[in-house]
């Protein structure tokens, strides 16, 4: 009962003065194949382009790891996807920050640096993101131990197009995406839980699974792009009976990333939303 209790004081805690718990930057890149991705191994060693607030050019996909401090850390994970509309990554405000918050309430986190289909002379297809988020999905859950993850913990998180991206694995779970599958491949991709903040339209499945990860919704009623998905995700999601939460902003338009550049106040304070949705649903509680 008392360590129960601690646990549970913790979270509290930690929700109530997230800042105070930010994590180090990341040291650790892992790519998520060794020899390069399959069909593009020539391409491994060319260099990423990176500048301000985005980073492309991405032709050997990898994951940067953030880690809580070990007295925080609580066995969740979750597997990051920045946006940029496929043509770039904003790898920074969607993808760092995003995890820094992340470790502050003892949660690991994996930015995922995702091909991009949509970039000037890209030589790739949307196949190349989704082989790219099944393969981060199971390549955490097989450093799990590494890491100190719960396997039966690691969620997925995507912004904007990182939102699409998020859903593929989401909602087609079961799909393969590999050629030649090594032992890693042959892991669940599903996510525990999905966070999609102002999804892009092509995260909206044709059929919801009903097996399908219970799913955080944020996004402000002003954004064209990406509102109307939001709906549409929700009355999937109620349709099939998967649990989901909505949190529609009047104001606030689109790529307001963590809040912290907003002027509005609600959404300033989104990222709180996120950590009581996942506290109340027993990811935060160390096991």
């Amino acid at each position: 009962m008392t360590c129960k209790f601690l646990q549970v004081a913790f979270v509290l805690i930690a929700l109530s003065a997230p800042n105070l718990l930010m994590a180090q930057d990341s040291s650790i890149q892992i790519h998520l194949w060794k020899n390069g991705a399959p069909g593009f191994e020539q391409k491994k060693d060319e260099p990423e382009q990176a500048k301000d607030w985005w980073v492309k050019n991405i032709h050997n996909p990898s994951l940067s790891v953030y880690l809580p401090a070990k007295e925080k850390a609580n066995g969740a994970a979750v597997v990051i996807c920045p946006g940029g509309g496929h043509r770039n990554l904003v790898f920074n405000a969607e993808g760092k920050e995003a995890a820094l918050y992340l470790n502050s309430i003892g949660v690991a986190a994996f930015v995922l640096k995702y091909r991009l289909f949509r970039e000037d002379n890209s030589s790739y297809t949307d196949q190349h993101p989704r082989q790219d988020i099944f393969r981060a999905m199971r390549l955490v859950r097989s450093m799990a131990n590494e890491y100190g993850v719960d396997t039966g913990r690691i969620g997925v998180m995507g912004f904007s197009a990182g939102g699409e991206v998020a859903g593929w694995v989401s909602y087609k779970y079961t799909d393969q995406y590999f050629k030649k599958p090594d032992a890693i491949d042959l892991l669940s991709a599903r996510p525990a839980f999905q966070i999609l903040i102002y999804p892009g339209p092509l995260a909206v499945p044709e059929k919801m699974p009903v097996a399908a990860p219970s799913t955080f919704l944020l996004a402000a009623n002003e954004d064209e792009c990406c509102s109307e998905p939001l709906l549409k995700l929700v009355q999937l999601h109620r349709q099939a009976k998967v649990p989901v939460e909505l949190h529609l902003y009047a104001q606030g338009k689109h790529a307001f990333n963590m809040g912290t550049r907003s002027t509005i106040i609600g959404l300033k304070n989104w990222p709180q939303r996120m950590a009581e949705w996942l506290a109340d649903n027993g990811w935060l509680i160390k096991k």
